[in-house]
């Protein structure tokens, strides 16, 4: 581990002097492509540089155990020992941070909610997952703007896509994929029984423009007048758009905005984002095959999580993990949870690793 930290801290000098060069502020483009590979690396190299201080400071107190003075070695031995547990801690994370770094996980994130089995109540839990999503996107000042919706009569919601835009969206939100599994009386349930539904998550990375190219060639574009729940009309001109590319067969509809350009605008982001989904997948079954290993993918139909509103308990399947919070989960108080998870993956990826 040692060499390659030295590595990363070459690296990292040899980033910052490039960023001193006045030719390289001249091309914008690749002054940005550098100026962001150092940010990457920044963390790495200032924990890596706390490290080696310490190990500097721990060689002095180790001398100090030779001094005739009584007083000062005790003092050296309380501080040696002070010191030796900085030092433990400083390397388990940089053992985390010099871990292989998942390409997405500075990306803004596409959340895709849809209604699964359990009709009305699912879509009403839908509505309940957006909220709690939107809860948490707000504790962490992430933005979030809804880029398509069908809402049913009720409140709830069949299908639900957002855009949450901030920093490390995606690095906290990709293990949220798969299906979200609800135990409760539904509010249309009379007789108090109590209901078990579902509804799929899909955690996308937003795309750049120049990663996933789309060729207007590639592309149906049909325009059509929105409609609300129930199938009343709420627009009187045609302004949702449904774009097909044609190629895989996507559709992606948008009819939130009274624009056809707006509607049109966030089609394209949603169409990219599952785009460079479907790519990342293909690349990631590629690897998974020619390794002869399971790759994970963050399947959908994976059920992942239960939330048991009788008992106030929220259980993840994959970790074993569960907490009796469930109220406030549901008000967005999910790092708890995502701590959780984040932890679990990083100590398989570091056995993999190891």
């Amino acid at each position: 581990m040692l060499d390659k930290l030295v590595e990363v801290e070459r690296r990292y000098e040899e980033l910052e002097r490039q960023l001193s060069d006045p030719e390289l502020l001249n091309r914008q483009k690749d002054y940005s492509k550098v100026a962001k590979e150092r940010a990457e690396l920044e963390q790495l190299v200032s924990s890596f540089r706390a490290w080696r201080k310490l190990e500097e400071e721990i060689q002095n107190n180790r001398e100090l155990l030779n001094e005739k003075d009584d007083e000062i070695r005790e003092l050296a031995k309380e501080e040696l020992a002070l010191l030796r547990q900085k030092k433990e801690d400083i390397e388990a994370y940089l053992r985390i941070l010099i871990l292989p770094k998942d390409p997405n996980d500075t990306r803004n994130v596409l959340l895709e909610i849809r209604a699964g089995t359990g009709g009305e109540e699912a879509a009403l839990f839908a509505g309940s997952l957006f909220r709690m999503y939107s809860r948490y996107a707000e504790s962490r000042g992430w933005r979030v703007e809804i880029m398509s919706s069908n809402p049913t009569g009720l409140g709830g919601f069949k299908e639900i896509i957002a855009l949450i835009e901030g920093k490390g969206a995606y690095s906290r939100l990709k293990f949220e994929g798969g299906v979200h599994r609800v135990q409760r009386v539904p509010t249309t349930e009379a007789s108090g029984r109590i209901h078990t539904s579902a509804v799929t998550v899909a955690i996308l990375a937003e795309a750049d423009d120049v990663e996933v190219e789309l060729d207007p060639k590639d592309l149906r574009v049909d325009v059509f007048r929105s409609s609300g729940p129930g199938g009343q009309s709420v627009n009187t001109t045609d302004s949702a758009v449904r774009i097909t590319h044609i190629p895989t067969g996507l559709v992606v509809s948008c009819q939130d905005e009274k624009s056809q350009h707006k509607n049109r605008a966030k089609g394209l982001k949603i169409l990219r984002a599952r785009l460079l989904e479907k790519k990342q997948a293909q690349q990631l079954s590629e690897i998974a095959a020619t390794r002869k290993l399971m790759v994970g993918t963050g399947d959908r139909s994976e059920r992942i999580r239960t939330y048991n509103f009788p008992q106030g308990r929220v259980t993840d399947h994959r970790i074993n993990f569960t907490l009796y919070k469930l109220d406030r989960v549901m008000e967005g108080e999910l790092d708890e949870l995502v701590d959780a998870l984040v932890a679990h993956y990083q100590a398989e990826a570091f056995q993999a690793a190891g």
